[in-house]
């Protein structure tokens, strides 16, 4: 196999691997805010148990976090040093600010929000909540920014030729808000919001079906169900104003979404389908113009086909995109669907007796991230062959001094230590949910206001 090819294999494992660890510490931080919030202002005790019972999930899921995420780093300086070189100043900015603007809150207040109770006053421990929250949505903030630069570049000029050119900032805001930047950063925030939510659903769905925890599970199963109907019926949106500026800045991207060849000429919407690259034609079910109608409001409208751009300038893979978009769109629609039908059987007063809808929020914590992961995929394999749009090719930016025996071997060893970090965190995240909310329940309420005044 071609060293590209193991690279690319190599980089999309280990990003793809840690981003499950990052949205979940996002919408857990929200969860936590919650909690602490509704505790603070109604004294209940329960509010303060869920908090501490999900501070521990999200401890481990911050720990796992941080673990997988230290191998990217190295890999921008092994396997692709002409991307490294190119991108350097930009990077540089945007990774500093975030370890400015966000590691140094996150950390700050998260060994106040991980050992702080009953040692420092309530407010203070909602505070460092708050705190760790804000910090891990920063962190997504110039990490998007960064990786939206690479998808639509602004405020730099290039300096140098060939291999040795870069870009180079000259209007860092102008960088921080590039075209696509807030669309992107708004997407992924709600995708975060939906993983920690979900998860949430999923436990205490767990806990009233087996009889644990009736009272408390489903005061937080509520609380989690008005979160994720919110966040899954705003990402409706978002998603569609990100496809928007997808058409304006990546036109090719847009095409192979639906698998759009005709150069010029109004596009079909696929509710699903299979992209034939060799006939150039989309077998499924489609609303006739439906793409050219969201794009312009208008059925007959013309929109930039793949057969537009030059044969090497097309993404290679245009059904892998088509079906990775595709299913993210369907995983939205399903939340949506589970989220709304649950709040009607709530409003009714009958959502903990629908045994079957419970046992599928069971096994619904993975659905966000299923649709988190193929936005990404969508993203990265539509926006090929660049690895910055339009100005550096992804065969051109791999380290040519790493051979393809080096990446598959560290390819294969990285497999089995993030195996066995995925195995430990599911190990772990069992035990905790096995273990239940009954030895705060039954420890701490005799202790608890005297220290936690």
């Amino acid at each position: 196999m071609e060293t590209e090819i193991l690279a690319r294999i190599q980089f999309a494992f280990t990003v793809g691997f840690h981003y499950i660890y990052p949205p979940l510490s996002i919408g857990l931080g929200l969860i936590l805010v919650l909690f602490e919030s509704l505790y603070l202002k109604t004294k209940n005790e329960d509010y303060h148990q869920l908090a501490r019972f999900w501070t521990k999930i999200f401890a481990i899921t911050f720990g796992i976090g941080v673990a997988t995420g230290i191998v990217m780093e190295f890999e921008f300086g092994t396997n692709w040093a002409t991307y490294s070189r190119f991108v350097g100043d930009i990077f540089g900015s945007a990774l500093a600010a975030e370890g400015i603007f966000a590691f140094a809150l996150e950390s700050g207040f998260l060994g106040i929000l991980l050992f702080g109770w009953n040692r420092v006053p309530k407010w203070v421990h909602l505070v460092s909540t708050i705190g760790v929250f804000l910090g891990s949505m920063f962190s997504a903030v110039w990490i998007v920014v960064a990786n939206s630069w690479q998808q639509t570049p602004a405020g730099f000029h290039i300096v140098g030729k060939g291999f040795s050119a870069r870009a180079e900032i000259t209007d860092f805001w102008q960088m921080v808000f590039n075209p696509s930047s807030v669309d992107r950063l708004t997407h992924t925030w709600i995708g975060a919001f939906l993983a920690g939510s979900f998860l949430v659903l999923s436990v205490h769905a767990y806990y009233i079906l087996k009889g644990k925890h009736l009272d408390i599970s489903k005061k937080a199963f509520k609380i989690a169900l008005f979160v994720a109907t919110f966040f899954s019926l705003a990402q409706l949106f978002t998603g569609h104003k990100s496809a928007d500026g997808v058409a304006k800045n990546q036109p090719a991207k847009l095409a192979a979404m639906e698998g759009h060849y005709v150069k010029n000429a109004p596009a079909d919407l696929y509710l699903f389908g299979w992209v034939n690259q060799n006939t150039q034609k989309v077998n499924g079910l489609r609303i006739k113009g439906g793409l050219s109608f969201l794009v312009h409001q208008d059925f007959n409208k013309k929109i930039i086909g793949l057969n537009h751009f030059p044969k090497d300038e097309q993404p290679s893979q245009v059904n892998a995109v088509f079906q990775f978009y595709h299913l993210m769109v369907l995983i939205g629609m399903t939340l949506i669907g589970l989220t709304v039908l649950s709040l009607f059987y709530l409003v009714k007063g009958n959502l903990y007796e629908k045994k079957w809808l419970l046992r599928i929020f069971v096994f619904s914590a993975i659905l966000p991230q299923l649709a988190n992961q193929f936005g990404w995929f969508t993203a990265e394999m539509g926006r090929q062959p660049w690895v910055v749009y339009g100005l550096l090719r992804t065969d051109q930016a791999f380290s040519q001094a790493v051979s393809a025996n080096q990446i598959l071997f560290s390819l294969i060893l990285f497999f089995f230590v993030y195996l066995l970090l995925f195995l430990l965190f599911i190990y772990m995240l069992n035990k905790k949910i096995k273990h239940g909310i009954s030895d705060l329940e039954d420890k701490s309420k005799l202790s608890l206001n005297a220290k936690y005044e």
